[in-house]
């Protein structure tokens, strides 16, 4: 679908931009928003190096496994199928960690291991569980503390208040978490 949408915008906009005689905005405003974009990639490659790098550490120590313990019930609340499996709590709790201190990037392939360790255990491997549509819904949800990656970018837009994000993202993912959760659950 949006292999359809996109093209047409683009199309939509050169031709607007050819008719109105807006041709040269329209050039500046391509390379200034691709110079913009490839800044915001600099600025935030420093967060996610960073965070990514603390996860790997956490990863090596015991910490992962106190905060795995911290977060077994609630993880055994929401996967009753995996109670039994350490590795996977592992995997998941240390998912949400990165989701919950707002590291998306450093969460993605976390919960992609996860979900990888869930599909070994899936009797019918076409199917998904449903620890796995649990997992998928938080992730999407993505409850966070500290909205680091959104700070980042509210940090290198020059904002006077990056920070101050941080409650609305709360309410925001909280709701987010609630609705999709009681929505999964009535419509599997």
């Amino acid at each position: 679908m949006l292999n359809n949408i996109w093209p047409v915008f683009i199309i939509i906009s050169f031709s607007y931009a050819i008719f109105s005689g807006n041709l040269e905005h329209l050039n500046s405003a391509i390379f200034q928003s691709t110079s913009d974009a490839i800044m915001l990639s600099i600025d935030l490659l420093g967060t996610i190096c960073l965070w990514n790098g603390i996860m790997q550490i956490a990863s090596k120590t015991s910490l992962i496994d106190k905060l795995t313990n911290l977060l077994s019930p609630i993880i055994k609340i929401l996967f009753p199928e995996i109670k039994k499996n350490k590795h996977i709590q592992k995997e998941i709790s240390m998912n949400m960690i990165a989701n919950i201190l707002g590291l998306g990037n450093a969460a993605t392939p976390l919960g992609l291991k996860a979900m990888k360790s869930m599909q070994k255990n899936n009797p019918q491997k076409d199917t998904l569980t449903n620890s796995m549509l649990v997992f998928i819904v938080l992730n999407t949800a993505s409850i966070q503390l500290i909205p680091t990656t959104v700070i980042a970018i509210r940090n290198s837009l020059g904002s006077s208040n990056p920070t101050s994000i941080i409650f609305p993202v709360w309410i925001a993912t909280i709701c987010a978490a609630i609705a999709r959760n009681s929505n999964c659950y009535v419509n599997y």
